[in-house]
């Protein structure tokens, strides 16, 4: 079992680090795939995260899970469409897809909103619901292979609801 973490600068350190850990717990193998344009990124806060594998590099094959962690990463992450399509084709073959409050964002570049239902940090809430998600505001909501969190204080929800899903 392995999970990608998308990380790129200005995540938030929980959100990346929480589930990183946690499901290393779990005998999870995790790690973080950034946009390829430097070795290590750093938190909101200046935590370095390095970068372990490049998303050009990425194979949705290798992976069985991607999260997306909050913060203004996500906004970084969007401009880096690799990133989104990575999303994209996770969602697609079936895969475990988890986004964290802001990440909401990427699973509307990622187009897989559409009669989904979600939760998101309460500033992007507009941004899902016009992607054509139904908003929930609850600490996790599952809907098929997609799981979502309103931020950092939902991440032992958030990290149940991943590994039951991948158990």
């Amino acid at each position: 079992m392995k999970a990608a973490i998308l990380i790129e600068d200005h995540y938030e350190v929980l959100e990346a680090w929480y589930p990183y850990l946690r499901l290393r717990e779990e005998g999870i193998e995790t790690v973080f795939v950034g946009p390829g344009k430097k070795k290590e990124y750093a938190s909101k806060e200046g935590y370095p995260a390095k970068e372990e594998v490049n998303i050009g590099a990425a194979k949705i094959d290798d992976f069985d899970l991607v999260i997306v962690p909050g913060g203004y990463a996500p906004d970084m992450m969007r401009r880096t469409p690799a990133m989104s399509q990575f999303v994209r084709k996770m969602f697609e073959a079936g895969k475990v897809v988890a986004a964290i409050c802001h990440a909401g964002s990427v699973l509307v570049s990622a187009g897989i909103l559409r009669g989904k239902t979600v939760t998101c940090y309460q500033s992007i809430k507009d941004d899902v619901v016009n992607a054509g998600a139904t908003f929930k505001d609850q600490s996790v909501v599952v809907d098929g292979s997609l799981i979502t969190s309103r931020n950092p204080l939902d991440l032992p929800e958030f990290c149940k609801a991943i590994i039951k899903a991948v158990k």
